[in-house]
């Protein structure tokens, strides 16, 4: 009994201090690298679409979450990012619909449609920033999510200097649907995946080509 209740002991030290560097690394990533509090543009990161064309719970709060902040004044130009990844419905699309549906002018909204995942979204929008001469941003996602986000933007400031952008995330309201079960997992899931990228990087890519340290 004494040496179960050892090894008990160890285990859940072992998954306590597993979970404590998972939270601390996620917690400390930067939301932000400059002070500013206007951009060139809003960046909203994609999210699948229903089966039927309409916009999912988490996708339609960003969304709105992205026309609060233009009909505030912190950006004069929002970008939807997203390509039909996960149906035949592409993302950028359903989101400007949305965007325009409440009141932002349809030549105030950009769309990416080639982006299949969040380094796309990153990347193909930084693109569309350059081609405007822009270089600021503020990037709208749901909470659990801009943690990734920032990292990978980060990166490709690294790695892709050319595209360089200053940056701030700003997140989203979780939609009423969600339950604290369902927040807390989304959570969960993307701090690990935050872990695993501090340790290992990025794999190599067209979006970014090194496989730096990321700080």
């Amino acid at each position: 009994m004494k040496l179960l209740n050892r090894v008990l002991f160890y285990l859940f030290a072992v998954v306590f201090a597993i979970a404590l560097l998972t939270a601390g690394v996620y917690l400390t990533i930067p939301t932000h690298n400059t002070a500013a509090t206007r951009f060139d543009a809003i960046i909203v990161l994609g999210y699948p679409a229903n089966s039927d064309g309409t916009p999912t719970p988490e996708q339609r709060e960003r969304v709105l979450e992205a026309v609060r902040e233009y009909k505030a004044g912190v950006a004069p130009y929002i970008i939807m990012s997203g390509t039909s990844a996960h149906n035949q419905y592409i993302e950028a699309d359903v989101m400007a619909q949305l965007a325009r549906s409440q009141g932002v002018p349809a030549s105030a909204i950009l769309e990416d449609v080639q982006a299949h995942n969040t380094i796309q979204n990153i990347y193909y929008s930084a693109r569309i920033m350059h081609d405007h001469g822009w270089n600021s941003a503020e990037i709208v996602s749901s909470p659990s999510h801009l943690p990734r986000a920032a990292l990978i933007v980060n990166t490709l400031n690294v790695d892709q200097p050319g595209l360089y952008i200053n940056w701030r995330t700003h997140a989203a309201h979780w939609p009423p649907e969600y339950s604290i079960f369902r927040e807390a997992a989304l959570y969960i899931g993307e701090a690990r995946n935050c872990l695993i990228l501090r340790f290992n990087g990025f794999p190599s890519s067209q979006f970014l080509p090194r496989d730096p340290a990321i700080n």
